[in-house]
This record gives C-alpha cells, structure tokens and sequence, in this order.
C-alpha cells in the first residue's frame, strides 16, 4: 500500500522539463518511481506544410543545446530527398561543425552539469551544488572547462557564423568555404582541448575507484545497444550503418538510417508524453535499447584515433568485453568520445580538401522522400521527411536521442529510488540521485518533445490521505 508520493518537479540541470514521481509504501521502501515527461510533442505536426530546404533552419529551433545535431539532420535528409549528394569537402565541412558540437556539449554536461554530483558530492547543498560551486572548490579546471566548450563552439561559429542555430548545411553541400586562416586558428586550440579532457578523464578514473559500490548498484541493467558504426564496427559520429546489438553483445541487426521503420516501432505510456522505441522483433520491453555515449561504444570494437582507442581497450575492460551496463558510465563514455572528437577535428583540418570551394553540388534528382541520421551527442537523431511534388511537406518524423533512452531513463529512476530512498524522512541526497540517474544520460527532453521547458524544481511529499505533508522548492 502507497503511504506517500514524493514529486520532483522539473528535474534540475537537464535541458527541458520532466518530474519524477517516487510512491512510498507504509514500511519506507519505494513501491515504484516514473519519470514523466511532461512537455506537449508537436513539432513535428507544424513543419507539415513547410517547404523542405527550410528545416536546416527551423528543426535547429527545436533546442538551444544541439542545434548542429538538427541543422545538419535536416540537411542530410534534404540531400536524399532531392538527390543531391554533398561534394567530398562539403562533408568534411560538416563532419567538422558536427565535432564541434559534440565537444562543446560533452564537455558541457561533464564539468557543468554532472560534474557537480561527482566534485561536489550528491550530499552537497544544492544551493552550491552547480558551476557555482565547482568555481569555488576549484577555479581554475573550471575555467578550464569552459574554455573547452568555448572551443567546440567557436568552430560552429567559425563555419556557421553563430554559435546556436548555425545557417550553414544546406542541400547538397553547404554555404561557405573554410579559409586558411579560420582552420589553423582551430588547430592552435587542439592541444588546450585535448589537455582538459585528459584531466576531466583522470577525474572520472579516481572518482570511479573511489565510489565502486555506488557504480556497481547505482541502475546497472541489461539492454540492447543501438548507433552509427564505421564499415569495421568503429565509433562513428556522423555517418554510417546502424548497428544493434543485443545484452551480451551480439549482432542483432545491421542497417542503413532510412531502412529504421522496418526494425524499430515506439511504444506509448499513459503517464508520458514521450513515446518508447524498441526492436519490432523482440518487442517491449524486450527489445529496449540504448544510444549515446554508452551505447556507442558498447557496439564500437574500435576508435580511430590514438588517444580515444587507448580509453577505449580501458573502458572495454570494465566489463570483460561484454557491454558495460552501468548507467553512470554514461560519464566516462562521454569524455571518451569528446576526446575522439578533439582528435578527430584534427584530422579535418589537416585534409587538403578542408579548405576546398567544391562545397555545393546544385543538381537534383527529386524523390519526394529523404532520411537523415546522425549522431547527436546524447545519442541517435533520425530525421524523415516526406514531400508533395512541389517540397512542401506532407508528413516529418523525427526520433530523437532522448526518445530511445527513455524506457532505459525510465528505468534507471525506479531503480536508483529503490536503492537509495528510504521514507518517511527523505532527504535531498537521495532525491538529488534520482535526479542524476536521469542526469547520466544527458537527456535533451526539449528535443524529445520539441516545446520549451522551465526549469525550477518543487518536490512535494503527499501523505495517504492526500494531504501536502512537506514541501521543498529550490531554483
């Protein structure tokens, strides 16, 4: 029987809104917990009647933190649906904007959102707990922290000519050349971007050994894994095949982005907004999966680039070489591959055909119909568009990161509620684990719902009666 249902509402440092709700039995234990995203889905519905080279511009708006990952979704799906296959520089061109999106936004989610919970404790205060308590433990990798995401971000801005919602990729190429001076002003920032990262790894590795009892409990579960592979099953960010594999890291399918309706379906919940993903075969929940950082390289057998690979063979250790299943290594998944992206923008910039100006290929063959996937920092972005003889769209579909993770989301918060909370006197370090069992997967829940969240957070304990017993509001 519930005695009490505590509500943690909006979760904090997350990009969008959700609550959680945690029901609490009469003996103290947790009956069950739900993560409800609670934003309305209807992006989607109003691009219908748009013309389709206007996406690149108008999915960007979808989000504030990963506008490249839509930007150059939509134009992928755009080349397909007009049969305009992007010139080689074009792509490199891309490739590099994409690298600096992953770099600003892992880095950002590592030092400023969860890095918090891992420098400061999930017991601190959470007044301190956020940047403004990482400056005063520790000014200086702070500054050094956001001179890392300052770097992802001025790449976008170097070829986009902003920061956010670049106008940039556009069908069949993009609209501007790198020059010369652009790419070595990149290349002087490598060396100071793969410096804090090699620190934000160290942190991670001695954090890791210190709280193994809470990694080896903290929502560790088997699932499928899911994401973009190179031709040798190798971590890849921006194009490629799909591989999915199953809880022990076999094969279960290998596809191309536009093929995803015939293996994967979404599931809906009453109490969610936001629909459920899984593998058509196995059905659900049996055939959940999950994206990402640990996703990917769950089903990468290799990085091709030195210092990456070598944290690879590391984080592939961990688990015997079968897929690594707890959830807070989200974290250092995550700063392995912002590390492959610092290395892999040096390989762009010194390609000779970075600083081409065969940059658009204007010849079409119109199909109507065009696909678009990458790998967005948070996971696997599937972008569909159909069209009527003239590009005005008649349906889009878009499957976001967060989407696929949300029955593993889900999950990891009724997990983590049963282990770690404990009635009737609940207190802000439990509630604030909850929190970063959601945190660990960096969910982008105004991607995910395409609407706008707030973001202060009110935790309310209800007795049996429904009476407001407690209640807790933090900024």
């Amino acid at each position: 029987m519930t005695t009490q249902k505590i509500t943690i509402e909006p979760v904090t440092r997350i990009e969008g809104h959700a609550k959680v709700t945690i029901h609490i039995k009469e003996d103290g234990s947790v009956e069950h917990a739900y993560m409800h995203v609670n934003e309305f889905r209807g992006f989607e519905k109003f691009c219908e009647g748009r013309l389709y080279f206007e996406m690149p511009q108008i999915t960007p708006r979808i989000c504030g933190i990963c506008p490249v990952s839509h930007h150059l979704a939509a134009a992928k799906a755009s080349d397909m649906l007009t049969g305009q296959t992007p010139p080689r520089p074009a792509n490199l061109l891309r490739e590099l904007m994409h690298m600096g999106q992953i770099i600003q936004s892992h880095g950002m989610h590592f030092f400023e959102l969860a890095g918090p919970d891992l420098l400061l404790g999930f017991d601190a205060n959470p007044e301190i707990r956020n940047v403004v308590g990482l400056i005063g433990a520790n000014p200086e990798l702070t500054v050094k922290a956001v001179m890392l995401r300052k770097f992802g971000q001025e790449i976008i801005h170097t070829l986009g000519g902003r920061r956010i919602h670049p106008n940039f990729a556009v069908p069949g190429g993009v609209n501007k050349a790198l020059k010369a001076p652009e790419r070595d002003t990149i290349l002087g920032g490598i060396d100071a971007a793969i410096s804090t990262l090699q620190i934000g790894l160290q942190i991670m590795k001695d954090w890791a050994e210190r709280n193994m009892e809470d990694i080896n409990k903290f929502a560790v579960f088997p699932t499928g894994y899911f994401g973009l592979v190179t031709p040798e099953n190798g971590l890849e960010l921006y194009d490629g095949d799909i591989r999915l594999i199953d809880q022990q890291g076999k094969d279960l399918e290998r596809f191309r982005g536009e093929k995803y309706l015939d293996y994967i379906t979404e599931h809906v919940e009453p109490w969610s907004y936001l629909k459920f993903p899984y593998y058509k075969p196995m059905g659900f929940p049996g055939g959940v999966y999950r994206v990402g950082p640990l996703g990917r390289l769950n089903i990468a057998e290799k990085i091709d680039t030195p210092l990456a690979n070598a944290e690879l063979k590391l984080f592939k250790g961990l688990s015997g070489g079968k897929p690594v299943e707890n959830t807070l290594y989200y974290h250092y998944a995550r700063l392995i591959e912002a590390l492959f992206a610092t290395e892999r923008v040096r390989i762009l910039c010194d390609d000779p055909d970075i600083l081409s100006t065969d940059i658009l290929n204007t010849r079409q063959n119109f199909t109507g119909h065009g696909v678009g996937v990458i790998e967005a920092p948070r996971g696997t972005l599937i972008h569909d568009y159909t069209t009527d003889e003239n590009g005005k769209l008649l349906k889009v579909n878009l499957i976001v990161s967060t989407g696929h993770n949300n029955w593993a989301m889900s999950n990891s918060v009724d997990s983590v509620a049963k282990t770690y909370v404990h009635g009737p006197d609940v207190t802000q370090g439990m509630l604030n684990r909850v929190e970063a069992a959601i945190r660990a997967y960096d969910p982008c829940l105004s991607c995910s719902t395409h609407a706008i969240g707030q973001m202060p957070i009110q935790l309310e304990i209800i007795g049996p009666e429904g009476d407001l017993i407690k209640t807790i509001t933090r900024d």
